[in-house]
């Protein structure tokens, strides 16, 4: 299928390179997700290789969250929360409740497990859980680092407010503001609030861009787009974003990969030998365990890894 249907009549703008309009998928218990990267339409913008948009999802009383005990190598991983709470935690013992606002990057390199949950306090009131989860590939050299886990509370972040807009850098440099997360690659991730007919404007800082529109309808060089749409520009241009109603979108990019790399489940790397490393030892228990958990994730079924190039 050609990437103008989802345009649905609509004329694509000259900066707009892709267009993604993920599915949602029901994970159970009422709680959908909407995977934008990776596509077939586009695997990967600079580094990030997977965004996910999780919910909103409304749990009673005594519900919430169960992501049980599953591994990860070769990526950087973030939960940027707008509402609700999370709690991780990993085979490095780190436990940390994943609050709105705040940055939480795992960085896996050679090998990590953890698990998300809802808190048993939260779980007890129940509430909304929506959030963007993204991984972020290591560049080859940073494969196989130490794994590592910090937390970036909310009020350490950069915030560049005025004229409408109010954007908080996640990580890396955009706008002027430069996250204290430590990164391996040149990339930028932050989240964009606008007001109605706030313009906001996207440098050509960076060779790959991207836009996820969480909330309200955006315009782009004449063009209308909805919440739930990931779009991937040209390079080499500035674009001028105006928000038709107040709008919250998910910017982000960097510079282009150093090679394809392999997908596998939770597994990413530029080698398919080292995905079967990976598979054996999660499946023989040769993963650090995740403390105070007695459950996991097993193995899925054995597929052949997808390679995850450019474009």
């Amino acid at each position: 299928m050609n990437w103008d249907e989802d345009l649905q009549g609509r004329e694509p703008p000259p900066s707009l390179e892709t267009l993604i309009v993920p599915r949602v998928r029901d994970l159970g218990d009422g709680f959908h997700v909407r995977r934008a990267l990776p596509s077939a339409r586009r695997r990967m913008v600079g580094p990030f290789i997977f965004l996910d948009q999780m919910g909103p999802a409304d749990f009673d009383p005594g519900r919430g969250l169960d992501v049980r005990p599953h591994p990860h190598i070769g990526l950087s991983t973030v939960t940027y929360l707008f509402q609700g709470e999370i709690l991780h935690r990993d085979s490095l013992g780190f436990v940390q409740p994943i609050r709105p606002g705040a940055v939480n990057w795992m960085t896996a390199g050679q090998g990590i497990a953890h698990s998300e949950r809802t808190a048993p306090d939260t779980r007890a009131a129940g509430g909304r859980l929506f959030g963007i989860q993204a991984w972020v590939a290591l560049p080859k050299q940073h494969e196989e680092v130490a794994p590592a886990f910090v937390h970036h509370p909310a009020d350490t972040l950069p915030v560049i407010d005025g004229e409408g807009i109010h954007l908080t850098v996640i990580a890396g440099q955009v706008h002027g503001g430069k996250s204290p997360v430590r990164a391996h690659s040149d990339l930028f991730y932050a989240d964009a609030k606008l007001e109605a007919g706030a313009r906001l404007k996207l440098s050509a800082e960076y060779e790959e861009r991207g836009l996820y529109l969480v909330e309200g309808t955006l315009d782009v060089e004449g063009t209308r787009f909805q919440p739930g749409e990931l779009l991937v520009f040209k390079p080499g241009s500035e674009i001028v974003l105006k928000a038709e109603s107040s709008a919250r979108m998910m910017l982000l990019g960097g510079e282009p990969m150093d090679g394809p790399r392999y997908l596998f489940w939770n597994f990413v790397s530029s080698s398919k030998e080292r995905l079967e490393a990976a598979k054996a030892d999660w499946k023989e228990g040769r993963f650090a365990p995740v403390p105070k958990e007695t459950e996991f994730i097993p193995l899925p079924p054995d597929d052949p890894p997808a390679p995850v190039r450019y474009p």
